[in-house]
């Protein structure tokens, strides 16, 4: 009987690591392949649109890069012709790169600003081994503020995120901030790594959090350094004092919209939220893009000046 429920643990606990080591590998191996995830065919239109995205960056931007202690950083930059002193950094998402940013940096161009758009780590031509989900990139993040500082000396910066971009904004707000930076912008960004994760296990795979993510989070914390958990935006959005506008599409199925409510309400800076009635994930500046830049270009004036 006691040789049967040893041979029983061993199989539970070899199968709980086999699972956390799929889910390890799926969701922050960059190599590993995300059509489980994303479920999406080939979109000809998205292909063609990254193509003249590269096309614009190769024409207008400046590449860029910065090094960490570990991992070479890659970014574009572009200095809009009235030699403005305002920056925003702008970052994507998970799995996507500094390409996908051209459209809202566009609008920032309009505005007569300047745009950094760096790839995050493990994204782009950016190094590292491992997605971040806005941990790791939050000091990252750091590091380009520092650069831009360190370039254009006393200049204001306004960063603006989506998805795990926003994450990774709301998580570097909770750091030591240097004074430059005056407006965080968050599109549909996650409460916590391991919030968004247990969502996304049991919409994919029906599986509740115990054992499979509990797994993956202690492989997590093994092989690429951080915790799921501890990659927390409500976390770090407490500690913030950073004027922040919360923005989510009401029928985001991707970053569940409920988020949106938790991250606004743990945050003690000055806040706006904006909802976009019928907009998916990281669709509200497509959906309604009136009401998204209008809201967006007044919170800025409004804290920034």
């Amino acid at each position: 009987m006691l040789i049967l429920l040893i041979i029983l643990v061993f199989i539970l606990l070899l199968t709980g690591w086999i699972t956390g080591n799929f889910l390890f590998n799926l969701a922050l191996n960059p190599k590993s392949s995300k059509s489980i995830i994303f479920k999406d065919d080939f979109d000809e239109e998205k292909e063609l649109k990254k193509i003249e995205n590269e096309k614009w960056l190769e024409q207008y931007s400046n590449e860029v890069y910065i090094s960490n202690e570990k991992i070479k950083l890659h970014g574009y930059e572009i200095k809009n012709e009235k030699e403005s002193k305002i920056w925003v950094i702008a970052v994507h998402g998970y799995t996507d790169s500094a390409n996908f940013m051209v459209e809202p940096s566009k609008r920032f161009l309009h505005f007569g600003y300047n745009v950094l758009m760096p790839d995050l780590r493990a994204h782009g031509k950016s190094e590292g081994k491992y997605i971040g989900m806005g941990f790791l990139d939050r000091m990252d993040l750091l590091l380009w503020i520092d650069y831009l500082i360190a370039t254009y000396g006393n200049i204001k910066i306004i960063l603006y995120g989506i998805s795990m971009g926003a994450a990774t904004v709301m998580m570097a707000s909770g750091e030591a901030l240097p004074s430059n930076v005056r407006v965080i912008i968050e599109d549909c960004g996650y409460t916590s790594a391991w919030e968004e994760f247990a969502y996304e296990l049991k919409k994919l795979f029906h599986m509740p959090k115990f054992p499979a993510l509990y797994n993956a989070n202690i492989i997590t914390k093994i092989r690429a350094g951080y915790s799921l958990k501890k990659a927390s935006s409500v976390k770090q959005i407490k500690k913030s004092k950073i004027p922040t506008l919360f923005i989510h599409g009401k029928e985001d199925k991707f970053v569940p919209f409920y988020m949106l409510d938790k991250l606004y309400n743990s945050a003690n800076c000055q806040k706006e939220k904006l909802v976009i009635e019928n907009a998916g994930h990281a669709e509200s500046q497509k959906v309604n893009p009136e009401k998204y830049w209008h809201t967006v270009r007044k919170f800025i004036k409004r804290y920034l000046y």
